[in-house]
């Protein structure tokens, strides 16, 4: 394939404008991204991989806009599970599922201006947040704890509240999976996840939260890699004209910016190639090419790049649309250039926000008699494979917190069908803390407590995932999210803080 990318004529700019990628792992910009910026590239995606504090990020940040000032910064930073800005040491912030779990629209708009502002303290503006998925799947590998709940109405006017507390401080969300990725079984990271209910269901139950995000204002909104029969039965709704234009646009009124979920997952990677994929997205009504959490080097950027503008040269994609799909992401430059907080917008910080909310979030079942632990435990964590969304870089779990509490605490993981029996004798006498995470889920982790339980009956029990296995342990408490300051309300509960 020719090279194009090099030139600076206006296909090319266009063709650079739309795709968001990442860079590789490093914390500060490479040359060739440099080079593209200057070429016409208008945004930039930040992974964990790019991070290693606040201040190393704004002198990153501060870096790519001495190449162009309007620079669009994005970053998944949902908080709780998922969360890049803190992926060393575990969020600050209680993700959706505690924030749903409270039910309180004040607090998550408290929540989601706070993360929002050290966000922008940090030179990012566009944040690929919230995810306004209906969690009606229990056994959803991938949202789960990502979603404000399984109630419609509840996520609905929690990502209304999400969205108004983050572009409060000047970033600009992104409600994701559009139209809907909380009914699924498969995680679209792996293959094509398919939801097979009708229009109705989809009417009353999924597209209600991004409703509810569009007349919130949401600056953008990001496409689901899933098959949804009922409004495409050939193409994924990130490829399909009849789901982003005809409904996301026309039937909804969106007139913001339509962003992909990662180009490389493998539902459409694995189906379609990214390049065949980045130029239907695009031709379908996406205006912008999330790509980098796999694929994240300058091939990449020049691969797609020389797709989209071979596309136009072939007459497979007007070049119109490329031209619209450009200016969108340019708006969303503008806005978020015309939205930067001023100097001294760090006075009205609520550092304590995301700590209150997680000790809110949390819930208590007592079995009997159970006093808090004076002697430092052994922590059994349980713990299951982490989906490509979560990552396994960042720490979960209550050990590093009881640890602080109670010195002397020892912890170990465990997995698989001989966990329980491996945790009892690693245990010792000790006092048992086994920590889950989506017990519902894992027949494995399940079996395990029941071992522990047997042997054990005084074993206390947190899960940080979905709450949705029956309460047991002498004490059981449900943290709904594995975010640090979620660790710490059940560390503090444990030892009766």
């Amino acid at each position: 394939m020719t090279t194009l990318a090099r030139a600076t004529d206006t296909l090319t700019r266009d063709a650079l404008a739309v795709l968001q990628p990442g860079f590789a792992g490093t914390t500060t910009a490479p040359d060739w991204l440099l080079r593209r910026i200057g070429e016409g590239l208008a945004s930039v995606a930040l992974f964990g991989r790019n991070v290693t504090s606040p201040e190393q990020v704004a002198a990153l940040t501060a870096q790519l806009r001495a190449e162009r000032e309007d620079l669009l910064v994005a970053i998944d930073e949902e908080g709780g599970d998922v969360t890049r800005l803190e992926v060393r040491t575990g969020s600050s912030f209680p993700g959706n599922h505690a924030l749903g779990a409270v039910d309180d629209v004040g607090l998550t708009r408290a929540v989601a201006a706070e993360l929002g502002r050290r966000l922008a303290a940090a030179g990012v503006n566009f944040n690929w947040a919230p995810s306004a998925d209906v969690n009606s799947n229990p056994d959803n590998p991938v949202i789960g704890v990502r979603a404000f709940g399984s109630d419609t109405d509840l996520v609905a006017r929690h990502t209304a509240a999400y969205i108004t507390g983050m572009q409060s401080a000047g970033v600009a969300t992104s409600a994701k999976h559009f139209p809907g990725h909380g009914d699924t079984g498969i995680d679209s990271h792996h293959a094509m996840p398919r939801i097979d209910v009708g229009a109705d269901v989809l009417a009353a139950r999924d597209l209600v939260p991004f409703r509810a995000a569009i007349a919130a204002g949401s600056r953008a909104v990001m496409s689901a890699h899933i098959l949804v029969p009922a409004l495409d039965p050939e193409l994924p709704a990130t490829l399909s004209r009849r789901i982003l234009t005809d409904l996301l646009r026309g039937e909804l009124g969106y007139d913001g910016l339509i962003v992909t979920d990662g180009i490389e997952m493998k539902a459409i990677a694995g189906t379609y190639g990214i390049e065949r994929g980045t130029v239907m997205a695009i031709a379908a009504g996406a205006d912008a090419i999330c790509v980098g959490g796999g694929l994240h080097d300058e091939g990449t950027v020049r691969r797609l790049s020389d797709a989209l503008v071979e596309a136009v040269r072939a007459g497979e994609l007007p070049e119109e649309r490329l031209a619209d799909a450009a200016e969108r992401v340019r708006s969303l430059s503008r806005w978020a250039a015309a939205n930067r907080p001023a100097d001294g917008a760090s006075d009205t910080a609520d550092g304590d926000v995301g700590l209150r909310a997680a000790r809110r979030a949390l819930r208590v079942t007592v079995a009997g008699e159970s006093a808090p632990l004076t002697e430092p435990p052994y922590v059994a964590a349980l713990t299951p494979v982490a989906n490509i969304a979560v990552g396994d870089e960042t720490p979960w779990g209550v050990a590093a917190e009881l640890g602080r509490l109670l010195p002397g605490t020892e912890t170990g993981s465990f997995n698989g069908a001989d966990a329980g029996r491996e945790a009892l004798a690693a245990a010792g006498s000790r006092r048992i803390v086994a920590v889950v995470r989506d017990e519902h889920r894992h027949p494995w982790m399940a079996a395990a407590l029941d071992v522990l339980l047997a042997a054990r009956p005084d074993t206390v029990v947190v899960e940080m995932g979905v709450p949705r296995a029956e309460p047991r342990g002498a004490l059981h408490l449900a943290t709904h999210g594995a975010a640090r300051v979620c660790g710490r309300a059940a560390a503090e509960a444990v030892a009766g803080v």
